[in-house]
Parts: C-alpha cells; sequence; structure tokens
C-alpha cells in the first residue's frame, strides 16, 4: 500500500510517500481502506520527533484519524462487516491506504454525510466534547471561553456549545485573517468573538459576561493565555488544557485559584488506554454522529490536499492561515 513515511525527524520535506506492507487484521480487528485522512498539530511534532506514536501504532506513518470502508475483518468481530463506512481515530498511521485497528473503537459514518466531510469529524469533536461535556461538565445557560476557535477544535467547539444551549466567546490570534475566521465562527454559533493581541483578554471576557466570568475554558494554546484564564474564569470555574501553542510555561496567580476554586485539568485522547478510547468511540457513535446526521453539527474543511503532497499540508496547517480542518485525499 501506499503511505507517507516520516524518514526522520525533521522539516515537512522529511515525508515521503513510499509503498509499504499493507497491515492484516488479527482476531477483534477492522482493516479500513482509508479515502480521507484529516491533520493534527500532533502530526507536526511527530514529525518533528517531539511525540512519538503510542507501541500500538506505526512509528514512522502519521496520522491520528480517518474516514474509509471496511475492507477486511479479523475472527470474532460481529458488529462490523466489509463494505461498511467508518471513521474514527487512531493512534497513528492513517496517512496510508490502510489502518488496522480494534472493531470496538471504529464507528459508522452517518447516513448522508459524505467520507470527505466525515474525515473531518473525529477528532476536532471529540477532543471538544470531551473536554467541555464530558470532563468540565458544560450544561445550557453557561459560558464557553474557546481559543484558537478558528482550528478543527475550536470551529467544533462553539457547534457544540450551541447545540445544548450554552453560550460561546471565541477568541483569535490578532491579525489580517482574525475578522474573518472570527466573522466565520460566529456563522457556526459562536455569540461572541474576540481577537487578541499579545495574551490579554480577560477584561473583554468580563466585560461580556457581566463580571460573572467564563464556566468553562476550552484551553488550546496554552503558555501566558492561561494566566489570562483564571482572571477571567468565573466562581467554581473548570479550564481544560488542551493544546500549547503558546509554550508549555505559565505564570499563574494562586490566590484566584483558591479563591474563586477554579479546576485546572489537562487532557489528551492519544494517549490513553484501549479501554478509554472505547468509551471516547462510543460517544462518537451515540452523540456526535446522530447530531452530524441531522445538520445541527457541521464539519469544518479547510483544504484538502493530495496525499502525496503531505509535506505542502503540514506547511499549510503551520501557518495557521487556514479555518477548520486540514485533509488528504488517500485514494
Amino acid at each position: 500500500m501506499r503511505a507517507i513515511v516520516i524518514t526522520r525527524p525533521g522539516p515537512p520535506d522529511v515525508l515521503e510517500l513510499r509503498e509499504v506492507e499493507a497491515p492484516w487484521p488479527a482476531r477483534g480487528e477492522v482493516r479500513v481502506a482509508i479515502e480521507y485522512a484529516a491533520l493534527n498539530r500532533a502530526d507536526l511534532l511527530q514529525r518533528l520527533g517531539a511525540y512519538p506514536a503510542p507501541p500500538d501504532a506505526p512509528a514512522d506513518i502519521p496520522g491520528m484519524e480517518y474516514a474509509g470502508v471496511v475492507d477486511a475483518v479479523g475472527e470474532g468481530v460481529r458488529e462490523l462487516a466489509v463494505g461498511d463506512r467508518v471513521f474514527g481515530i487512531a493512534g497513528g498511521g492513517t496517512y496510508a491506504e490502510q489502518v488496522v485497528l480494534p472493531a470496538a473503537v471504529v464507528a459508522r459514518v452517518p447516513e448522508g454525510t459524505s467520507l470527505e466531510a466525515a474525515a473531518a469529524v473525529p477528532e476536532a469533536f471529540l477532543t471538544a466534547w470531551d473536554a467541555m461535556i464530558t470532563q468540565a461538565g458544560l450544561t445550557a445557560g453557561e459560558t464557553v471561553l474557546v481559543h484558537a476557535v478558528g482550528s478543527g477544535v475550536g470551529t467544533a467547539a462553539v457547534q457544540i456549545a450551541k447545540a445544548i444551549g450554552a453560550r460561546s466567546i471565541g477568541t483569535v490570534r490578532a491579525g489580517e485573517l482574525a475578522d474573518e475566521k472570527l466573522a466565520r465562527a460566529a456563522q457556526l454559533g459562536m455569540d461572541h468573538g474576540l481577537a487578541v493581541r499579545g495574551s490579554g483578554f480577560a477584561a473583554e471576557v468580563l466585560r461580556l459576561t457581566g463580571g460573572a466570568g467564563a464556566d468553562v475554558v476550552l484551553e488550546l494554546v496554552g503558555g501566558a493565555y492561561l494566566g489570562e484564564d483564571l482572571a477571567c474564569a468565573a466562581l467554581r470555574g473548570r479550564v481544560l488544557l488542551v493544546g500549547l501553542l503558546a509554550g508549555a510555561r505559565a505564570e499563574l496567580d494562586l490566590g484566584l485559584l483558591l479563591r474563586r476554586r477554579i479546576a485546572i485539568r489537562g487532557t489528551v485522547l492519544r494517549a490513553r488506554p484501549l479501554e478509554e478510547k472505547i468509551g471516547v468511540a462510543r460517544v462518537l457513535a451515540r452523540h456526535i454522529a446522530p447530531l452530524v446526521a441531522s445538520g445541527a453539527l457541521r464539519p469544518v474543511i479547510d483544504r484538502v490536499f493530495p496525499l502525496a503532497e503531505a509535506a505542502r499540508a503540514h506547511e499549510h496547517l503551520a501557518s495557521n492561515a487556514g479555518f477548520g480542518k486540514t485533509l488528504l485525499r488517500i485514494r
């Protein structure tokens, strides 16, 4: 099969299209013929040698999400069959024509949803749902602050908030594309948008919430943003740290943390054990897929690159110029 291989840690040009041996499913596994794979920041880090794949994934083939068709099933698999259209997340290996996965972590694509659209769903919507709903307990009537609202996770988060009756405030970095990104996020259901210069946004969030602050913060930037998050979090607010685009160090006012009884929690999907990944797949199948089918949630696709242009796709994602998900067309 064809696959994109990381030949050595380095810039995008270390990605090469090669012929590699196709995998075969063992007991309890299925093989998916991938039509589209989506890019994530973790792929860029893996390419640089800073985020190794987990032991159950190929070490040199990146890719954490996919949409395609089951083309082989292992012994004992009853819930899926050859020909089923499926999507989901993987520990790695989706920049390839085929990937093998435990059947329990694979979900069916909703009727009426194209495989291209489906590929833009799993990581973005699962990350947002898991952080905001499962872990932070966001409910109707509450306010969530979503940083990097033009990212795949950000565009998913504002739609989920709207779907459950919560309010959302989104941020983007100030710049020539800021107004366009905020306008597009508003079309997805974002209630208020902020273009952030430097790392200051707390005063404006407090103004927009009448001084109450944000009940939940979906922190996709990290660094100095975390201190501002505390300054505008509501009493008993919940801050979910997902990304570290601005760095892994922050200076915090611990007095605010105590007085407002704020909870800070870090979260990842990729490194979770199999039993937790099965639970995440059930969220995709039982909660997210029906909302996608109904049109309440809409995958947002920025650009689609052919598999052979994976290096260009990485450059595009790293530029922060996009809005929504960047995809690879595998076939």
